[in-house]
């Protein structure tokens, strides 16, 4: 797919810390823009954008129930992915690693967890979305500059935002784990390439689609719907469509955040 667009940088990236929780997480507003693909004219509306792959410090929240509050008062309903029976880092790290292995469909689980607990409305970004997105003004730079790649990962995760960040200070949008998008294809797609990826299939077009050895060796009996047994190379980020957010409720969350614990 090719696109065309004048890209304008975002404003500075805002961090939010929903209540009842410790973890953070730092978004930018991306301006939306008319996009000149192959298949015509497409607008992209602007987006608060989570500026790097998702970590196991704020998927562990949600995996493991440790938002839910003590015994004896109501915990919310909203499902969740069943506990791993390995380690789910697959043993690459965790602390500031991106989370990944996980289902598409639980990544959107996830959207709708914390759109609950946040108040703001959380979902994956579209595929054209997603390639507007990464491809920013990166063509000057190596990838080695912006990306872990099979060439310089060392068959492993990175801790996010290592390298360097695009024009709308986006951290790993090619390389280190590919990233879930939603799209009307019956197979989930992941975007964007991943470590184990050489450089041709890591660009803000590269994706590919999950097929049944990316769980062969799950044990379950049907297949679990949260988690990919043989697929230590997929994450996500989320996006929140900016005219969608109460201001009131994203001023409150960055009080939160600024509060003295």
């Amino acid at each position: 797919m090719g696109f065309s667009a004048q890209l304008s940088a975002p404003e500075s990236p805002i961090e939010l810390r929903v209540p009842g929780m410790t973890e953070t997480f730092t978004v930018a507003l991306c301006p939306g823009a008319t996009i000149e693909s192959d298949e015509g004219s497409i607008e992209i509306p602007s987006l608060y954008v989570l500026t790097t792959e998702l970590t196991w410090n704020l998927y562990d929240i949600y995996v493991y129930k440790l938002d839910e509050p003590e015994e004896g008062t109501q915990a919310d309903a909203i499902s969740r992915p069943s506990k791993p029976y390995v380690p789910p880092d697959r043993g690459f790290g965790h602390d500031g690693y991106p989370a990944i292995g996980m289902t598409r469909q639980a990544a959107q689980g996830f959207c709708e967890w914390l759109s609950l607990k946040s108040g703001l409305e959380v979902r994956l970004p579209t595929a054209d979305e997603w390639t507007y997105l990464a491809a920013s003004d990166t063509s000057d730079q190596p990838l080695d500059a912006f990306a872990w790649f099979e060439e310089n990962a060392e068959h492993t995760t990175h801790p996010v935002s290592e390298k360097n960040p695009n024009r709308f200070g986006l951290f790993d949008m090619q390389g280190n784990a590919a990233e879930w998008v939603m799209t009307d294809t019956r197979k989930p797609i992941a975007y964007g390439g991943s470590y184990r990826d050489d450089a041709e299939s890591c660009t803000a077009q590269s994706s590919q689609k999950e097929v049944n050895a990316w769980n062969q060796s799950d044990p379950q009996i049907p297949k679990s719907q949260w988690w990919l047994a043989d697929c230590s190379w997929v994450g996500f980020r989320f996006v929140i469509d900016a005219k969608s957010v109460d201001p009131k409720i994203l001023e409150e969350l960055m009080y939160v955040t600024n509060e003295t614990d």
